[in-house]
């Protein structure tokens, strides 16, 4: 049964903008708006400034949107908190809905998608690719340009750099900041671009800018949907993800419900998102929607349990201040 439109016509989400968005749309939006006669208004903005933006209008009062996509890590964080509306009672409807993971619908948000963050590089015809973060800084074997994420939650990177550096996975965090960027120091000549959004991330693998880079799995596939020869690896993969999270105030409150709902309640979207997206959805029945080839894409169970790094959510959150002011003292 379509859902009710009636009192309001309209929802804004903020997103990263790009491919991403336009799955989005395609995949999720539109039935929307077919099903309800409720319009998605999508803006565009990197995750800083959308955070930025987001806690500036619930401090002006002056809320123009009213979801945005948070990552996984920041929207379990008492500043997300802040700027978000308790989801709570919301999610007490999918307390009991064993299609979904468990924790797919929380406070800060209801997940949207997992992916990963990974190594993603541009296929060698001798058939040498790099496997790991000591490949990336490994320039004589593997030469070329790099890319890394340059925004507000650098772990990532210090991550990658620890692992290069030999730590292992088990031993990662706390993350050893000092470390890590005396280890960024050996590579920073070969970075040819520091991104900030998700379409930068792949530009330079279109352009011949560099051939290696840390960027999001949902991207590399994407790129490689195009018809662009890239291939990426799981070993040492970070386990992200979005949540949909409600902002303070919005203006447009039960038709953003209704998306959230929406997107939780039926599978078969998720299904197709993922499907252009190679990544995990909420829903299990989503998973077996997709085709065996996406299904495929997707880190096995084995390499989720070897290779795969799930962060600590806890102590990121708990030190992102230091990690950003580090950060951005180095970058400089």
């Amino acid at each position: 049964m379509p859902l009710s439109a009636e009192g309001a016509e309209n929802v804004v989400i903020a997103t990263t903008g790009g491919t991403y968005e336009k799955v989005l749309r395609e995949e999720w939006f539109e039935p929307f708006t077919k099903a309800t006669g409720i319009e998605v208004i999508a803006v565009s903005a990197t995750d800083a400034e959308k955070r930025a933006k987001a806690s500036a209008m619930v401090q002006t009062g002056n809320v123009t949107w009213d979801l945005f996509l948070e990552g996984e890590i920041q929207a379990g964080s008492q500043r997300h908190f802040d700027i978000t509306e308790d989801l709570t009672e919301f999610c007490k409807r999918y307390s009991q809905n064993i299609d979904l993971v468990s924790d797919t619908c929380a406070r800060g948000g209801a997940r949207l998608q997992s992916t990963a963050t990974l190594l993603a590089y541009k296929p060698s015809e001798a058939g040498d690719n790099p496997k790991n973060w000591a490949d990336m800084w490994d320039t004589e074997r593997f030469p070329g340009g790099r890319a890394f994420p340059n925004f507000d939650d650098p772990w990532r990177v210090l991550a990658a750099a620890l692992l290069a550096d030999g730590v292992n996975k088990e031993d990662l965090f706390p993350l050893d900041v000092e470390r890590a960027l005396r280890k960024l120091e050996n590579i920073r000549p070969s970075v040819e671009l520091w991104w900030k959004t998700g379409d930068q991330s792949v530009q330079g693998f279109r352009n011949g800018e560099y051939s290696l880079g840390q960027i999001w799995l949902t991207r590399a596939k994407a790129l490689q949907t195009e018809g662009f020869q890239i291939g990426w690896s799981y070993d040492g993969a970070f386990l992200v993800g979005d949540r949909i999270a409600l902002i303070k105030g919005a203006k447009n409150h039960d038709n953003a419900l209704k998306l959230v709902a929406f997107w939780l309640d039926h599978p078969e979207a998720q299904a197709k998102v993922c499907e252009r997206l190679s990544c995990t959805p909420p829903s299990r029945s989503a998973i077996g929607m997709m085709s065996k080839e996406a299904q495929e894409g997707l880190p096995s169970a084995e390499e989720m349990d070897s290779k795969v790094i799930t962060p600590d959510a806890e102590w990121i959150n708990a030190n992102m201040g230091l990690l950003v002011q580090r950060w951005n003292s180095w970058i400089r």
